[in-house]
């Protein structure tokens, strides 16, 4: 006999809520529709790329891993914003760049060309890496696209300003020095934060290195990035090692010292209204994570990162 059915027989035809634990794993569930970009105020895009790595590969999951531990923020207003920011602009998640990683000089001009076909949609670009050596093709494409030099707030435990003159080698350590010497880079008006290892030469870029984070307040930090950066356009990078490895272990380079998660919200928070024009979040590398606990903060910094893009109108 055919069991009967409760309620009306349309209901079994309604769309449900998505469950946080399944589904197509856009960030925070976002259109996923390539025909969409045109419409977009912000488009996501994965760079699975780590062969620039110094000591442990992995990063090139970090966009899977973000995605997928973002799916509890989908659909929520964001702390303590009180809006979601998929609701005031938005986002169209294009998945990962397909990288031909065995022809490794190839892929400079891959990511710069990806993303200047993106920005020149007028739309903003929100890239998870991969390791932090995608920020320098990003930054050439953000520095033509724009006509002029980035100002760059930079996250990070490392510089990534130690010297190397080889156009072609590829390392995520060397990255900056290279993007400041081709000009890519506005230098009196960029800032790194949260580093704690020693380089030589910094080639003038401001610095609010981990201790100095630690014995200021929020407000005085925030004060000094704004004075810093003033109004032109901003590119943000944040390296996920930025965080101390209790918080953030899965890393390729980690460094005890550093930042805590309520550290960077209160900081980024802060910055509502800068003038940012992209961003991107790197180095997260899963296979070294416990209990997903990075990917869990990238997700969140990346959430952050959107409700800046919502607070801002940028301009050249």
């Amino acid at each position: 006999m055919e069991q009967e059915r409760s309620g009306p027989a349309s209901d079994i035809w309604q769309k449900p809520e998505i469950n946080t634990y399944n589904s197509i794993s856009t960030f925070m569930r976002c259109a996923s529709d390539l025909g969409e970009e045109e419409s977009a105020d912000v488009v996501i895009s994965g760079i699975p790329f780590d062969l620039a790595t110094s000591y442990r590969p992995g990063a090139r999951f970090g966009p899977g891993a973000i995605r997928a531990a973002s799916a509890q923020l989908a659909r929520r207003k964001m702390f303590p914003w009180g809006f979601n920011p998929l609701e005031r602009i938005r986002g169209v998640d294009l998945g990962d760049l397909q990288l031909d990683v065995h022809h490794p000089l190839a892929i400079y001009n891959q990511i710069c060309t990806h993303a200047l076909s993106i920005l020149q949609r007028g739309v903003r670009l929100l890239s998870f890496g991969g390791d932090h050596y995608v920020s320098y093709p990003l930054l050439a494409a953000f520095a033509e696209f724009n006509g002029q030099p980035m100002r760059l707030l930079h996250f990070d435990a490392h510089t990534d300003t130690w010297p190397d003159k080889s156009r072609e080698s590829i390392s995520h350590g060397t990255m900056f020095y290279k993007a400041v010497k081709e000009g890519l880079i506005d230098v009196d008006h960029s800032v790194q934060v949260g580093i704690r290892t020693w380089n030589d030469d910094t080639l003038g870029i401001h610095q609010l290195p981990a201790p100095m984070v630690h014995e200021l307040s929020e407000k005085e930090l925030v004060g000094r990035i704004r004075e810093i950066l003033g109004d032109g356009p901003v590119y943000l990078t944040f390296d996920i090692d930025c965080l101390d490895p209790a918080t953030a272990p899965g890393t390729g380079t980690p460094v005890v010292g550093g930042l805590s998660n309520p550290q960077v919200l209160g900081i980024l928070r802060g910055l509502a209204g800068l003038n940012l024009v992209g961003a991107d979040v790197v180095e997260v590398a899963p296979i070294y994570d416990h209990s997903e606990i990075t990917a869990i903060a990238a997700a969140h910094i990346a959430g952050e990162m959107l409700c800046l893009f919502a607070t801002s109108s940028p301009h050249k």
